[in-house]
């Protein structure tokens, strides 16, 4: 397809990110969405791609964790080939822009993740950056973090992410396993920074929110619980309108009455997948870092029986925010795709279909959420049933 011409894309619902437009185009120049208008009101010369009748078109999903998809794992293969291969694991799940997730390495493996994510931006609209989910976290919440590998953070660690330029850098850590002051330096460098894997009270959770700790990944998995008289940090979370969490809501990481609670808070939810390489793969078990882990209904386990990341998408996520918790499609929506661009500071150029915005779309079945087509930059790639070809022209 020629990315220059100008065309557009017509549903019979746009949602915008904010509110639905019934019998609505989005008209695409470039990489970019120059407007919204009505079908009707399109100019008979304009080429026109109708998404499927009753779907509806929404701004594309932002998974800002994923470990792997299509049979890789990002800490096993730190390379431009395997986030490729990563990011079109996820796109027929409606997701446009993604952070590879480097879970808790070495200090070799972090140098291979950050070199990968720089050399492969320039051709992979979708990924957005780099998260490094550890490993600066708590040796008392590792997870499946291997223990061996966690640490505190030395001279030369503050040197390799402070040179990183190449997008968003996300770093998961424990508060009160860094030094003062080492929040606020990552933050001063451009980082976004989130807990997780910790055991930081409610005291020290908004300290290191003062020195600009603003995410909390995977709300309630891996760090120390609400309780009477130690709120924790899901306390600091759900009390501030600044704050951003993301949620893992396949029905197993959180039961679905403290998901609920989490989003009547006043923060900002996300959804996350925190996915694993069955996504978008055809293999049941892979390796973790010396690990075995398997599928077992549905879900990522450790041969213990521990959760290990999880084999849910994004789709599913957004389906699973209106069956079992009741949300609006609308909300659920939001919390795919403009909370998490506005968390990464992203949030005026991805997250919403508006005039200016990157054109990141996804055409989807209301009801099941099944999507049928994804478009990341204005490229569309087709997911019908019967569809051959992936990367279609707009015709």
């Amino acid at each position: 397809m020629n990315g220059c011409s100008r065309h557009a894309v017509a549903a019979d619902v746009v949602f915008d990110g904010e509110k639905k437009h019934d019998d609505c185009a989005v008209v695409i120049e470039g990489q970019q969405i120059a407007a919204l208008t009505r079908r009707s009101d399109l100019p008979s010369s304009m080429e026109v791609y109708n998404v499927p009748q009753g779907a509806w078109l929404a701004p594309g999903f932002i998974d800002i964790q994923v470990n792997g998809g299509g049979d890789v794992l990002f800490n096993a293969h730190p390379t431009p080939a395997a986030l490729a291969k990563i990011a079109q694991a996820h796109r027929r799940y409606g997701v446009t822009s993604l952070l590879p997730t480097l879970i808790t390495d070495s200090d070799e493996a972090m140098a291979a993740a950050l070199g990968a994510v720089s050399a492969v931006m320039a051709r992979e609209p979708g990924i957005l950056g780099l998260h490094l989910e550890g490993p600066f976290l708590s040796p008392q919440k590792p997870g499946v973090h291997r223990r061996e590998f966690i640490r505190r953070p030395q001279p030369h660690h503050r040197q390799m992410l402070g040179a990183f330029r190449a997008g968003v850098l996300l770093v998961t850590l424990a508060p009160e396993e860094t030094p003062d002051g080492f929040i606020a330096e990552l933050v001063a460098a451009g980082a976004k920074v989130s807990l997780g894997h910790s055991m930081a009270t409610y005291e020290e959770t908004r300290a290191a929110m003062a020195e600009g700790l603003t995410g909390f990944t995977h709300l309630f998995n891996a760090m120390r619980p609400l309780s009477a008289r130690e709120p924790g940090p899901v306390a600091a979370a759900l009390e501030s309108p600044h704050a951003y969490y993301g949620m893992i809501v396949d029905g197993e990481h959180v039961a679905p009455a403290m998901l609920g609670l989490a989003m009547r808070g006043v923060g900002r939810p996300m959804l996350v997948s925190d996915a694993m390489p069955p996504v978008g793969g055809i293999k049941a078990e892979f390796d973790l870092l010396g690990a075995r882990i398997m599928v077992r209904d549905g879900s990522c386990r450790t041969q213990e029986g521990a959760l290990a990341g999880s084999s849910i998408e994004m789709a599913s996520a957004v389906r699973n925010c209106v069956r079992l918790l009741g949300l609006p499609l609308e909300q659920a929506l939001r919390c795919a795709s403009c909370h998490p661009a506005e968390f990464l500071g992203l949030g005026r150029s991805l997250g919403r279909l508006a005039p200016g915005y990157r054109a990141d779309m996804a055409a989807f079945d209301p009801t099941d959420i099944s999507v049928s087509n994804a478009w990341v930059a204005g490229e569309r790639s087709d997911y019908r049933r019967g569809a051959s070809l992936v990367g279609l022209s707009h015709s």
